[in-house]
């Protein structure tokens, strides 16, 4: 597969929506992370990332012009032990409490499908970091739509194990800004991923469109300590 340009994926993209990037730093020293959501409505980009204990959650900027939470208040990342998830939705809690309970990646998805927001049926996309003696691998996942169908729900995972250095996978919501908004096809793109953690959060950022990006967070874990560094980035101050 072909490595793109994380910064043309985007430049090129009005409305990607929420994307997920997962990799490993050039070092091969750092498991790396990325999330982004943008909006189109009001409601939607009336939101900032805010942290919460080892994870993040959304939040509403201004409460009184929040009118319905259902799908864009939640926890987008969590942390279970030596697992990092991070989703575009309250699967975040599925995947959390099934995989405490000793559940897979793949089977604490089977109990969901895309998002009920029909006519996009927005798909719900997911990833697991998993960082143990000084190993790392991660997945991907996205549920979506039978083509647009919301009679069926196509199932998707990706799984990177010993992932290479200086190389990631950007999976996102939407393939381009539509009405209907049309699904992500294939599969995760291959990106590349730098050693500096504050560069990257910056490159992805000034990429996203002014108009609809929203918030960004970006996470670099040591492979061999755990330890982490996170750069969250909100439109609305």
């Amino acid at each position: 597969m072909k490595m793109l340009s994380i910064e043309e994926e985007l430049k090129n993209n009005s409305y990607p929506g929420r994307g997920i990037i997962i990799g490993k730093t050039p070092d091969g020293k750092k498991a790396a992370a990325a999330y982004f959501i943008m909006g189109r409505s009001e409601n939607s980009r009336n939101r900032i990332f805010v942290e919460d204990g080892e994870g993040i959650r959304t939040q509403a900027f201004d409460p009184s012009k929040l009118t319905d939470p259902s799908l864009i208040i939640y926890a987008p990342v969590k942390v279970l032990g030596n697992k990092t998830i991070v989703t575009n939705g309250d699967q975040t809690d599925t995947i959390y409490e099934g995989m405490d309970r000793q559940l897979t990646f793949e089977q604490t998805l089977r109990s969901r499908e895309f998002e009920p927001d029909g006519p996009n049926y927005t798909p719900r996309i997911s990833g697991i970091m998993h960082i143990e003696n000084g190993s790392y691998n991660y997945a991907m996942s996205i549920l979506k739509s039978s083509n647009g169908n919301p009679d069926g729900c196509s199932r998707y995972t990706f799984a990177y194990e010993n992932p290479a250095a200086g190389e990631g996978r950007f999976i996102h919501t939407y393939m381009c800004d539509g009405d209907p908004l049309p699904s992500f096809e294939g599969e995760p793109k291959r990106i590349g991923i730098p050693d500096d953690m504050e560069a990257f959060a910056q490159l992805l950022w000034n990429s996203l469109n002014e108009e609809n990006k929203v918030s960004l967070f970006v996470r670099y874990i040591d492979i061999e300590t755990g330890s982490y560094e996170t750069k969250i980035i909100n439109k609305n101050k």
